[in-house]
């Protein structure tokens, strides 16, 4: 093979046999007569009758080659000049997108130019052929079902970002995203289309007419009498909007769905393929006639057990037919026409894939007789072609067409040297290989079958009016009953057939996960690492870039696959190594991570930049990884030198590239794998602007060959991963805190961490979106029961309305069942049962290996974060995406799990070894959900007693300089159900509501749920708290002030801001209050309701802090306690106030703004402090109460609705409106907290009135010169300045000077005035 690469100047193999001396041996393989017999069996003419023995020439090897000739060229020429006529049509022969001068906008086009992804608003490209006479057609695969617009336009025609195919005169566009058709004006056409289908694009310009048809189906004729005559011809053309992407067959490729009388725009190489189909005809004579050299006879032998051994005369028999087939088969149309058809035909005859070994001594034969870029471009070809006919193959019942193209994929990877080439070169630096893990979701289920699949349809009704989960557990109907075992019999149908598809496609991983196959250089396993890092690498370093990413469908199928294939090897290796981990006990160990050996590109640790973690736990590596780092590694690179080398490189290459590249386009340098059309590159920009505007700041090509200097991931070898004697490979670096036993083999390590990683790109995320389905099942349930419901109540005068009810019903029902089947293919492919383990196996993994790296104390911050998303997203989706199908409490060891991920959470969202805010953030959001509910709340009371004590700790520690509303948000839920009025799930005035908002991020989302739980109050994590601030003396005060801070700017903000929504909402002109405005005010409201909550639980749990006065701050705490309770009195409960105006409003956005939730916690800590407590508590409470100048004791009595009588009298003519009065709210209030009330307004009444009595008037100059409200009662050290307790207490809290001379105090005295003044 002295040839390889691409061209037409290759040296052919020639096996032509010539001289005298190998005539003689050539000749005694065989007898010259069965010879002669054998090859005129074998090259029978083209109609197939071989002339009589006596007429026949007689075949040598000699001959053969001469014979051969004259065999393919019959018939050649007609079908040659017939090529060469194409009336009707202009342009090139070879039909490709215009890139030149034929688009709009910004495109991003393959390297074929067959694919074409939108990169602008509205952008539009059209073919390099046009047609004015005859019939043609074209096939658009459909790639992404978004807004287009594919069909026909005329060279006259001019596109833009806005206006494109179908929006002009003498262009017409077929749209199935809106089902409609194009022409300057628009109708209904169609049906929708879905990625994974093919629209065939017809044009008849004999009639005059255009028309679409849909996976072969017809969708009638769209336009009648377009535009003809001189000058009119048209073009294919496409207009797409952002990321929408097709691949274009205008002939290059077999029309997948031919439609009689019309021409493909490019014409089929007919020479070529009648010339191929002869030899494909010789090839299978070879295979099918045998020499019996002992009785000297031909014979006919059973196809399926052809061996290529020991047959000289067979094998030159096939390098004749090879020297001419070889070329061939690099060209894409034959390959798919002839040599995957005749693949597909010996997979037909059933059984497994292993009984077919034909193919495997077939691609023997290629390898043999073809030169290596032959085999190399065949093979490609071949497996593009199953790409995309798996793709793009429409769903049937059985899946039938799915299942064939997978077995002969299958039959080609189980062949070694091919498999290794496709790994190498192909699978995922060419393909899109994802595709064949995905199984599609069909758009309408009446086409895929599953009508008569799933005959029933059923969902279930558990859902109230208001969209919430009805409590009452109804008994099911009979009828109900039939029809849900249908729906179910129906879905296990289905989940069988889907399960053969998901079957074969964990067996094509296992054929790239093989580690034995080592002959002939790597083993597939070694190769596929390689090859799935750079994948995993392009997904993560693109995240922005939609043309770039894997979709998020592709990627969850891949995860599952890959689980099953990595659970199967896992366990094999467990067989064979007792010693060693079952795929059970699974996880990643923590030295990969700092180790080096695996590459996790820029993806954040839990410390920080890995960089940064070099320089700072540098000796920790050495001293427990005994890990040294090159000093050269630690001279950091600053982001600026970055830039300049990048954009001077940059603008090195600007600068070598033509002018007329620029202005084109040009290509733009793109990563490895594509969103491509066609399963291949697009590399091509094309740009009606200037291309330079769009190209990225930090070219990709840049930053891999920065990469390239520390690890070079294409280079790695069996033994870098593995390891040999002396080297432990990916384990390089063992902490002592890590046990020395094998986990498994360390590539399948790598796999595990792969799988983690790919969760966190996307996978979750689809998790959630497929919800919708479910969601809408429920929405339209709830809108059938309620139009049965009218229906039943309908008079049986109104006729009219009647049947408008029963043509809803109807809807409605033709929905649900389109839905419920719908539903039944997700809940297969997406929620079942097995899925549903998968996720659960992957958060235990993820729990194993956070215990595992948190063992290792400072090397803990080298552990990516996605390993801490993942656990928490993981038992996310588990509790929320895969129920009410499969409930989680079923899962093995669900119990133990629960708290081990408690005691993660717990621990480590206050880890000071964690320094990222998002993934802190993250951790918080986590805990504050998993307190909402019962079962995860039991869950972190089983943790270790220290554990709960050091979280509460944490959770105590001061608000400042730390995001603490979610901190208190977690205090209040373990408060709720405790506090006074506070056993409510939702407040009173909004029960009608719906508490879901669906576009909230997953953990977001379970805040919002989970505040609508109901109350589950923890006893003992509340003994913890009060443990705490009894005893540490410095904890409670610090504590406790900043949470008086922040009530009191939470609560000064929502003042302000309902004083500019006030005066907005009464200026005369019409105007509308910032939504954001309204929900920041709603949220500071939200945030002043919950703090007054956890005040309420601190002087409920430990009442001393506030109330023993031998504590050093109890009494300024209780002092700003009441001035902040005055002041939200005062502004909540006085007559015609501004809050009054703002709730009666009812503006949305502040819905939780009402006079409940704020009252009811201000009254639970007076109540506290007032009457739950001894007499010398009381006493203290009820002074510094009355001493505070704010307090008003009609604040007091608005509780219970009991108004001034001037005010009751100045409303009394202008409005009957009720009063405010906690006597109204007897559902959520006892009639034992009621009477403390009262009890505390008649304590009050008396010790106001006993005060104003006994108090004597204090002269001004005895009041303290800085609030005006108190007498002076401290005195300073040493300047002897004055002032009252309250205030200088207040200011050395955070400042030690003095208020008037700015001298620095050293200490505060008590003052009493003398008698004798």
């Amino acid at each position: 093979m002295t040839s390889r690469g691409a061209g037409t100047a290759f040296s052919r193999k020639n096996y032509r046999l010539s001289t005298e001396p190998e005539k003689s041996k050539v000749t005694g393989i065989v007898n010259s007569r069965l010879l002669n017999d054998y090859l005129h069996r074998v090259f029978t003419s083209a109609d197939g009758n071989q002339p009589a023995a006596a007429y026949r020439k007689h075949l040598t090897f000699q001959n053969l080659q001469e014979h051969l000739e004259r065999l393919l060229a019959e018939e050649n020429g007609s079908e040659e000049s017939r090529d060469q006529v194409a009336e009707g049509r202009l342009g090139p022969s070879t039909v490709v997108l215009d890139h030149t001068s034929g688009f709009e906008g910004l495109l991003l086009v393959d390297d074929d130019l067959l694919g074409v992804i939108g990169h602008s608003n509205f952008g539009s490209i059209r073919a390099t052929t046009c047609v004015y006479k005859g019939k043609w057609i074209y096939e658009v695969l459909i790639s992404s079902q978004g807004l287009m617009q594919i069909g026909w336009c005329t060279l006259n025609c001019r596109f833009n970002q806005e206006e494109g195919v179908g929006d002009t005169p003498d262009s017409y566009a077929y749209d199935g995203n809106r089902v409609r058709k194009w022409n300057v004006t628009t109708t209904n056409y169609g049906k929708s289309w879905a990625a994974g289908d093919i629209v065939s694009c017809l044009i008849d310009l004999d009639e005059g007419t255009i028309a679409f048809c849909l996976n072969g189906i017809s969708l009638g004729t769209a336009f009648d009498n377009i535009t003809r005559g001189a000058g009119m011809a048209y073009f294919p053309a496409i207009s797409l909007s952002f990321k929408e992407s097709v691949a274009f067959n205008f002939g290059s490729r077999p029309l997948r769905y031919p439609v009689e009388g019309y021409r493909p725009l490019q014409d089929p190489p007919v020479a070529d393929l009648v010339k191929a189909r002869k030899l494909l005809g010789y090839l299978k004579n070879v295979i099918h006639i045998g020499i019996d050299v002992t009785e000297g006879k031909l014979v006919e032998k059973d196809t399926s057990m052809w061996q290529l051994q020991g047959e000289p005369t067979m094998l030159i028999t096939l390098a004749h037919i090879f020297n001419y087939f070889s070329p061939l088969m690099c060209k894409v149309y034959l390959v798919e026409d002839v040599l995957m058809t005749f693949l597909l035909s010996i997979l037909e005859r059933g059984g497994a894939v292993e009984s077919h070994p034909l193919i495997q001594q077939l691609l023997d034969l290629m390898w043999l007789l073809m030169e290596e870029y032959e085999v190399h471009e065949c093979l490609k070809q071949l497996l593009m072609s199953l790409l995309r006919a798996y793709r793009f193959s429409p769903i049937i019942p059985d899946l039938g067409l799915q299942i064939h193209y997978l077995r002969l994929t299958i039959a080609v990877l189980k062949h070694e040297k091919s498999r290794k080439y496709l790994l190498s070169n192909v699978l995922f630096d060419v393909l899109r290989s994802v595709v064949f893990f995905y199984i599609k979701s069909p758009l309408r289920v009446e086409e895929a079958g599953l009508q008569e699949l799933i005959p029933t349809t059923w969902w279930p009704n558990r859902f109230t009016k208001e969209g919430k989960e009805s409590k009452e557990v109804k008994e099911e109907s009979a009828e109900e009953r039939l029809r849900r075992r249908a729906y179910e019999r129906g879905c296990q149908r289905l989940k069988k057939r889907i399960e053969v598809v998901e079957g074969l496609q964990v067996q094509i991983l296992k054929l790239l996960l093989n580690n034995k196959d080592r002959g002939g250089g790597e083993a597939s396993r070694y190769i596929f690492l390689n090859k799935f890092r750079k994948f995993l690498q392009e997904n993560a370093s693109n995240r922005g870039n939609l043309t770039v990413l894997c979709p998020p469908e592709y990627m969850v199928c891949f995860l599952h696959r890959l689980i099953a294939a990595l659970r199967f090897f896992w366990d094999g290796h467990k067989a064979k190594t007792p010693a060693a981990l079952s795929s059970e006990e699974a996880y990643v160990p923590p030295q990969l991570f700092y180790n080096g050996k695996v590459d996790y590109f820029d993806l954040q640790r839990l410390g920080g930049l890995l960089s940064h973690l070099k320089k700072t736990l540098k000796d920790d590596l050495a001293a427990k990884a005994n890990i040294l780092i090159d000093p050269a590694e630690l001279q950091a690179v600053t982001m600026d030198d970055l830039d300049e080398d990048e954009e001077s490189a940059t603008s090195a290459a600007q600068s070598q590239r033509p002018s007329a590249a620029l202005a084109i386009g040009g290509a733009l340098a793109r990563p490895a794998w594509l969103s491509s059309p066609t399963l291949g590159r697009a590399n091509q920009f094309l740009s009606t602007a200037a291309v330079s505007l769009m190209n990225p700041r930090r070219p990709l090509g840049t930053l891999e060959k920065i990469k390239v200097l520390t690890l070079r991931v294409e280079q790695r070898t069996r033994e870098d991963i593995e390891g040999t004697h002396g080297n432990e490979g990916l384990l390089l670096g063992r902490p002592p805190e890590e046990p020395d036993q094998p986990i498994t083999e360390n590539s399948l390590l790598e796999v595990l961490d792969g799988i983690v990683m790919m969760y966190n790109l996307s996978v979750h995320q689809q998790l959630g979106k497929m919800v919708g389905v479910s969601d809408d099942v429920n929405e339209y349930a709830m809108a059938l029961k309620d139009t049965e419901e009218k229906i039943s109540r309908c008079p049986k005068r109104r006729r009219d309305i009647h049947e408008e009810l029963l043509k809803s019903q109807k809807v409605f029902s033709e929905k649900l069942n389109h839905l419920s089947r719908r539903l039944a293919w997700i809940n297969v492919t997406i929620y079942s049962k097995e899925k549903m383990q998968d996720i659960y196996w992957l958060l235990r993994v993820c729990i194993r290996t956070i215990e595992h790296g948190d063992r290792t104390g400072s090397l803990f911050a080298f552990m990516p974060e996605f390993y801490l998303s993942v656990a928490m997203n993981s038992y996310s989706a588990l509790k929320n995406y895969f129920s009410p199908v499969n409930s989680m409490e079923e899962l093995p060891g669900y119990e133990e799990t629960l708290m081990r991920l408690a005691a993660i959470l717990a621990k480590h969202f206050a880890d000071s070894r964690i320094v990222g805010t998002d993934i802190r953030d993250s951790l918080m959001q986590a805990l504050a959900s998993y307190v909402c509910y019962p079962h995860s709340l039991r869950a972190v009371e089983r943790i270790p007693e220290e554990q709960r004590i050091s979280m509460m700790k944490n959770l105590l520690a001061p608000y400042e300089q730390r995001p603490w509303a979610q901190t208190n948000w977690i205090l209040v839920r373990l408060w709720r159900g405790c506090g006074f009025g506070y056993r409510y799930t939702r407040l009173p005035h909004l029960l009608k509501t719906k508490p879901e908002d669906a576009s909230l991020p997953s953990l977001q989302r379970d805040l919002s749920v989970a505040s609508f739980q109901k109350p589950c109050p923890s006893t003992l994590l509340q003994r913890h708290m009060a443990d705490l601030l009894r005893s540490d003396r410095d904890l409670a005060p610090s504590f406790l002030n900043s949470v008086l801070n922040q009530l009191n700017w939470a609560f000064s903000e929502f003042i302000g801001m309902i004083q500019e929504i006030q005066q907005a909402a009464e200026r005369l002109e019409r105007n509308f209050v910032d939504s954001r405005q309204l929900k920041v005010c709603a949220t500071c409201f939200d945030l002043s309701v919950s703090l007054l909550r956890v005040l309420e639980m601190t002087v409920t749990l430990a009442p001393e802090i506030f109330l023993d006065w031998n504590r050093p701050s109890s009494e300024l705490l209780l002092r700003r306690l009441a001035q902040l309770l005055n002041q939200v009195l005062n502004r909540v409960t006085a007559e015609r106030n501004l809050f009054d105006r703002v709730v009666n409003l009812r503006l949305p956005g502040l819905e939780s703004v009402d006079h409940y939730p704020i009252l009811v916690a201000v009254t639970g800590i007076l109540v506290r402090l007032l009457v739950d407590t001894d007499v010398q508590g009381t006493e203290r409470a009820t002074a510094v109460l009355l001493a505070d100048p704010c307090f008003q004791l009609r604040s007091i009595q608005y509780l219970l609705g009991h108004a001034e009588p001037s005010a009751l009298a100045a409303a009394a003519p202008a409005t009957d409106k009720r009063h405010f009065s906690l006597h109204t709210y007897t559902e959520y209030i006892s009639a034992e907290e009621l009477a403390k009330v009262e009890k505390m307004l008649n304590h009050l009444s008396e010790e106001s009135k006993q005060a104003a009595a006994t108090t004597l008037p204090t002269s001004e100059e005895d009041l303290c010169p800085i609030c005006y409200a108190h007498p002076i009662s401290a005195i300073f050290r040493p300047c002897s300045h004055k002032s009252c307790k309250a205030c200088i207490n207040q200011h050395l809290m955070n400042n030690k000077d003095c208020f008037f001379c700015k001298a620095t105090i050293t200490g505060v005295d008590d003052f009493t005035k003398p008698a004798s003044s």
